[in-house]
């Protein structure tokens, strides 16, 4: 794999092993000296940039975006992170007292709080299909999956790689089973961009969300909500702004209701250009696929140190640059403040309903001394503490 270290061009603390990207990525150097040039620009000339230059910059930034996964620029809006876009979409919709959103038990929580809000709001159920682990098949999961289904079922809502779980989902073949029975569906896809192939014309998904400041290395606060143009007239601004009924409507009020919203720092939206450049120039493809290659290859050792069992097949239908290393821990926020502080090693500790995963997730700064530091603090923990059971 290439190494970029002692010349690193991302910005991280060299002191800290850092196997946490997948929480909120990390900016490499070119990508944040193109953040600062835009922002310099705002505040060199505030009116010009926000009221006469921010359509412009933004479309164009859409359509090196669209170019990349495959859609239409103006089926495009940037927002700050995915939960966002969850929120515009989830309480948009026209939910009626008794109907379903069939989702999985592996969901983002704050993805799930959403949905909870607005079902208690609505009188709509939020179904939590219980997908059992460790996975064996995409065809068993998609069963299980639509296990869930009933006559009230009105939209799928899943994510393409789970967060907790760091397990990549069938998702094309849910969204075409979905499209077959009439159902809306909803993708988040927060680690897709820049992590496994997107392409949304090919997946076909009716919304997809995700982040551009996780794999795709944009500065923090880029993301994107695609909306099918069939269905974005049913979205509402979060926010209503000046796009809302706009004296000066553009050609999509799709746009004007989420794009239009006043002052506002959008100088991360505008890096997507610089990012695709840096991935271009910097053989990307083929550093994450080393990656991919290095999370595999320690897999299943750090399984058999923790006395568990990997949550699928080790191969890269269902895992990418993530892996998740369930654990018994009863205090897990303690295990990850002992890792950062004692070990220097910043790394989530995660919940899932009453399960526990350790996630290290890698890129080009990454290499398998990162791994074994890991290993070795995790072999005496266990035998320091009992954070860990066996």
């Amino acid at each position: 794999m290439k190494n970029f270290k002692p010349d690193s061009p991302f910005l991280l603390n060299p002191n800290i092993t850092f196997l946490n990207f997948g929480s909120f990525g990390a900016c490499p150097k070119p990508v944040f000296d193109d953040y600062q040039k835009w922002q310099l620009e705002l505040e060199r000339e505030p009116i010009q940039f926000i009221a006469f230059k921010s359509a412009a910059n933004l479309k164009s930034s859409r359509e090196a975006l669209a170019g990349y996964i495959n859609c239409e620029a103006d089926d495009l809006v940037y927002v700050t992170n995915p939960s966002y876009a969850v929120n515009i979409v989830a309480r948009s919709l026209n939910l009626k007292p008794g109907d379903e959103i069939l989702t999985t038990n592996l969901e983002y929580g704050a993805c799930d709080k959403i949905w909870n809000f607005v079902c208690k709001k609505t009188g709509a159920k939020y179904i939590r299909q219980k997908i059992e682990l460790p996975l064996t098949s995409k065809e068993k999961f998609v069963d299980d999956f639509f296990k869930g289904l009933s006559a009230n079922t009105k939209i799928v809502f899943i994510g393409q790689i789970t967060s907790a779980t760091a397990l990549i989902l069938p998702v094309k073949e849910i969204c075409e089973i979905a499209k077959q029975k009439g159902l809306m569906t909803i993708i988040d896809g927060a680690h897709v961009p820049g992590h496994i192939p997107l392409n949304l014309s090919e997946l076909k998904a009716d919304i997809y969300t995700a982040a551009c400041h996780k794999w795709m290395m944009a500065p923090k606060g880029c993301s994107f909500l695609y909306v099918k143009k069939e269905f974005q007239h049913l979205l509402d601004p979060l926010v209503v702004s000046w796009g809302y009924e706009s004296a000066t409507p553009s050609h999509s009020q799709f746009l004007d209701y989420h794009q239009m919203q006043g002052t506002r720092d959008f100088s991360a939206f505008l890096t997507i250009p610089a990012c695709l450049r840096f991935m271009q120039e910097n053989n990307w493809e083929q550093i994450s696929n080393q990656c991919k290659e290095l999370v595999l290859k320690n897999a299943a050792r750090f399984c058999q140190l923790v006395k568990s069992q990997p949550l699928c097949p080790l191969s890269n239908e269902f895992l990418g640059q993530m892996f998740s290393i369930p654990v018994k821990c009863k205090e897990p926020e303690k295990l990850q403040r002992l890792l950062y502080e004692k070990y220097k090693i910043e790394i989530p500790v995660a919940r899932l309903d009453e399960k526990t995963f350790i996630r290290y997730s890698i890129n080009a700064y990454n290499s398998q001394e990162d791994l074994d530091k890991l290993y070795a603090a995790l072999d005496a923990i266990m035998t320091e503490t009992d954070l860990i059971e066996i």
